[in-house]
């Protein structure tokens, strides 16, 4: 009788092992949720006239992905906070004219609301050479402090050439390059001041854009309209004008394709007045639909400026903007991992006749 509690001792360590040494079993739904990427869909309202519709509730929208109705699990209202990338282009015709652009961005800054939290990021000669490469400088990390963030643009200075494509990828890798708090989920957005004309990036277009999108990111745009400026100086003597970078000219003679007939040269002083006012015009045309597809397919907008005094309007109509955002989250029930495009769209129920939807558009499927 008294070897009984030794044996039930062993048992009882034996068992144990068992337990630990087994896997532990997930239903279905767990394991997809684990492998399936919540996809984030920013949203804005309005009515007839343009103004905002407020205060709408979840069970006012409807989610669909390639036509298939979805679950909306995520909501956040339009009085939630949001977390700003803004990205200041002073490079080009906007360097004479940096102080009005930390004054318009400090009044962007200013009419965000409690809680929205900002990145500043500029552009910057880095050395005093002025034929040295232009870099991007994270002048301020992701605060709401707002006094860290006036501190911040004094700092902001200027450049020659603009890498607008590589600070795209690092507003997505280094602003954003972790995931957000349960609180700014769904609610990222790019705001940018800039004309959009990269001249010296190591990225592409392509690859910024994709970084952007898997980022969730709703991207704005103040688009400062310095053409005339460019073209003025670009024309007469190759000594004085101002000159394309190679890599515009090479954005230029690609926009043909590969196999166009046409004289190509690399060499600014070969080119003429009259196919230098032309490559200016296409540098401008592929902005103008580079930013509007950013904008579009992320549920974000386009504000055009005239120049740089039109700036604070702009921004405080992106400000608007951002206050009036609501963030539907689901899960797809397309489970295939398989790299396609999926085409969202977002309905509207029992909401005021004449209410127009501006959403994100569309993301691509995460792959294996």
């Amino acid at each position: 009788m008294k070897a009984r509690p030794l044996f039930v001792l062993i048992f009882f360590l034996f068992s144990t092992l068992c337990a630990v040494g087994q896997t532990p079993t997930l239903n279905k739904e767990e394991v997809i949720k684990v492998n399936t990427q919540l996809v984030e869909v920013p949203v804005v309202i309005t009515d007839r006239s343009g103004r905002p519709i407020l205060n709408l509730k979840q069970s006012n929208f409807a989610v669909y992905e390639d036509g298939n109705p979805q679950e909306i699990l995520d909501f956040s209202n339009s009085s939630a906070p949001f977390e700003v990338a803004l990205l200041l282009d002073t490079s080009g015709s906007t360097r004479s004219d940096l102080q009005l652009i930390q004054h318009s961005a400090e009044n962007f800054i200013n009419s965000l609301r409690p809680g929205d939290r900002v990145a500043i990021i500029a552009f910057n000669q880095g050395t005093r050479d002025s034929g040295a490469p232009a870099v991007i400088e994270i002048v301020s990390p992701l605060t709401d402090d707002r006094a860290a963030l006036r501190n911040a643009l004094q700092r902001v200075a200027t450049s020659n050439g603009t890498p607008y494509y590589d600070s795209l990828v690092q507003v997505a890798d280094k602003v954003f390059g972790t995931a957000p708090t349960e609180e700014f989920r769904g609610r990222r957005a790019l705001v940018a001041l800039t004309d959009g004309v990269d001249s010296t990036s190591v990225s592409d277009f392509d690859e910024a854009q994709e970084k952007l999108e898997k980022r969730g990111l709703i991207s704005f745009f103040i688009q400062v309209n310095t053409r005339p400026f460019f073209e003025d100086n670009l024309l007469g003597d190759c000594a004085t004008a101002l000159h394309f970078s190679p890599a515009q000219i090479r954005r230029y003679y690609k926009s043909f394709g590969a196999g166009a007939n046409i004289e190509r040269t690399d060499d600014f002083c070969k080119l003429g007045d009259f196919e230098r006012l032309a490559i200016s015009k296409k540098l401008y045309e592929i902005a103008d639909g580079e930013m509007g597809r950013l904008a579009k397919t992320s549920g974000g907008k386009v504000f055009p400026a005239a120049d740089l005094s039109e700036a604070r309007a702009a921004f405080k109509n992106v400000a608007d903007e951002i206050g009036t955002k609501y963030s539907l989250g689901y899960y797809s029930t397309n489970e295939k991992r398989d790299g396609t495009y999926r085409k969202i769209r977002v309905e509207l129920k029992s909401a005021p006749p004449g209410s127009v939807v501006r959403a994100r558009e569309g993301y691509t499927a995460p792959t294996n």
